[in-house]
């Protein structure tokens, strides 16, 4: 096989072709077209643009940016850290700072109507006015700050408080009877929409919504996964067998105000046929 001889190092072009590299542009005329004439000049007419075949190209106001001067530097910009300072939730209405919304920590929606969360502050007020409450259960065994209680007056929300221990190592027991009081609160929808908290949202109200989840026909592992989700990292093997033992037949509501929620639907009805089932033997 042969190949065709390279071309010496001293090849030599005619004058009329410049040999100056040319930026890569779209449709670019053939070789032959291009001539001294028409590329001597670093800015061309539309003309002779035109001659050599390249597309007249017009930006719209839209596009067209004022160039950056001389001194202008592509800004540099480094992400802060996150420092642990819970969401701001601010309306796009208005900036003020009175509007600014904080969550309280540990929020979360349990079912329709049902919310939980740690021990509201003053600075989580605006957030839970947002949510309309009718009703706050609290699992505290002190008294109801003065603060939160003209919120709830300024709000006409009303107090439920059924204080529970923590259940810590050792074990502690939890009133099962305090627990049913506080489900029967819960499954009428009266007191809806409803805030349960306790200090940190975590381990009693953690019970209390596992207990409810029961109610609901959740699987003790949907259930026991939940609980530890909200008590991470200090989740107490007590309370998860409170829950496990908890005796959900025992917990009273009135059917004609049980919320519509999907799970306990029949709940009545179960109910009903249990007491009667009872009654019999």
């Amino acid at each position: 096989m042969s190949f065709p001889p390279r071309l010496p190092g001293s090849a030599s072009f005619p004058a009329s072709i410049n040999t100056t590299p040319l930026l890569l542009r779209p449709q670019l005329a053939p070789l032959q077209n291009l001539t001294a004439s028409n590329l001597s000049t670093p800015q061309s007419t539309a003309s002779q643009r035109q001659q050599a075949n390249f597309p007249l190209s017009t930006p719209s106001s839209a596009t067209q940016n004022t160039p950056l001067s001389a001194s202008s530097k592509t800004a540099d910009f480094t992400p802060l850290p996150y420092d642990g300072t819970p969401t701001v939730i601010k309306p796009a209405a208005d900036d003020t700072a009175d509007d600014e919304l904080y969550p309280t920590e540990n929020f979360n929606m349990i079912v329709k109507g049902v919310y939980r969360s740690a021990f509201p502050k003053k600075k989580n007020f605006s957030f839970l006015k947002k949510l309309g409450l009718k009703s706050i259960l609290t699992l505290i065994l002190e008294d109801y700050p003065d603060q939160n209680q003209k919120f709830m007056e300024e709000n006409n929300i009303q107090l439920f408080q059924f204080g529970v221990a923590g259940n810590k190592e050792p074990f502690v027991d939890i009133p099962e009877d305090t627990i049913c009081a506080a489900l029967t609160v819960l499954l009428d929808r009266r007191n809806h929409p409803i805030l349960i908290h306790c200090n940190k949202g975590k381990h009693r109200t953690g019970c209390l919504v596992g207990c409810l989840r029961k109610l609901q026909h959740w699987s003790h592992t949907s259930i026991f996964d939940e609980y530890r989700r909200f008590s991470h990292p200090k989740s107490r093997s007590m309370d998860q067998q409170f829950i496990e033992l908890f005796d959900a037949a025992r917990v009273e509501f009135d059917e004609n105000y049980l919320p519509d929620w999907p799970e306990i639907e029949g709940m009545a009805a179960n109910k009903r046929a249990m007491m009667q089932g009872r009654l019999s033997t």
